[in-house]
Order: structure tokens, then C-alpha cells, then sequence
């Protein structure tokens, strides 16, 4: 089933994200092989060059890297996955953050609702 790819930001910058979230929600592990360009390409309905551009840049970052003859590999460095999960998180609390504020709440409303939300899925 091909990726939920949207037209509104460039294509290999979802790709990067989609492959941030397999890692740091444990679809691939720390060390693990990654599928072959035209592999990913292939399940995300791309061309291979986007995915090589995406690739080549999560390369950069160290959070993937390739061995000449075997391949991309995740990085086994899992502090540097748990430290992108924690980055990722405060960016998706930053922003409900601000979406609740331009709703009119304050920040004590906000928590306030989320700790009624937790307390009604505890029961």
C-alpha cells in the first residue's frame, strides 16, 4: 500500500519524516537494513530519485547510513533515536500548544482538558 504523500510540501520531505517515524516507532530497529532504493520507492509510489534524495539526506544526518556493497542500515546510535523521538514529541506538543491558544485557550485550560481526557480514559 503506497504512503499517504500529500501535495502540499515537497514529497522527499515526507518521505524523511515517514522514515523518522518507522525508526523512532520501532518499525525498523537500531541497526537494521533498510529496503533497497527501488524497493522504498516502489511502496511509496516515488520515483527512485526522490528516494534517493530523502535517503541521502537522512544519511547526512546519521540517522541511516550505507555500507558500500550491503546497503542502508538505521544507525545504532539509540541515543541519537530516542533524542529525534524527544525533538519530534516537543514539536508536536509546541504545536497543539498554539493550535489550543489561536482556539482561545490558555495553558491552564489546555491541561486542564487533557487531564479530564485522561481521567475518562481510565475509566
Amino acid at each position: 500500500m503506497p504512503w499517504n504523500l500529500t501535495s502540499d510540501r515537497p514529497i522527499f520531505i515526507q518521505i524523511i519524516e515517514r522514515i523518522q517515524m518507522d525508526i523512532i516507532s520501532g518499525t525498523y530497529q537500531p541497526g537494521e537494513k533498510l529496503p533497497s532504493v527501488r524497493e522504498l520507492a516502489s511502496i511509496a509510489a516515488v520515483n527512485p530519485n526522490t528516494m534517493q534524495k530523502a535517503l541521502t539526506e537522512l544519511e547526512r544526518t546519521g540517522l541511516v547510513y550505507s555500507q558500500r556493497t550491503s546497503g542502508r542500515f538505521i544507525t545504532e546510535d539509540t541515543k541519537m533515536i530516542e533524542d529525534l523521538k524527544s525533538s519530534l514529541a516537543q514539536e508536536k506538543i509546541t504545536e497543539f500548544f498554539e493550535s489550543m491558544h489561536n482556539l482561545g485557550f490558555k495553558k491552564e485550560e489546555t491541561l486542564s482538558l487533557i487531564e479530564n481526557c485522561i481521567k475518562g480514559d481510565e475509566k
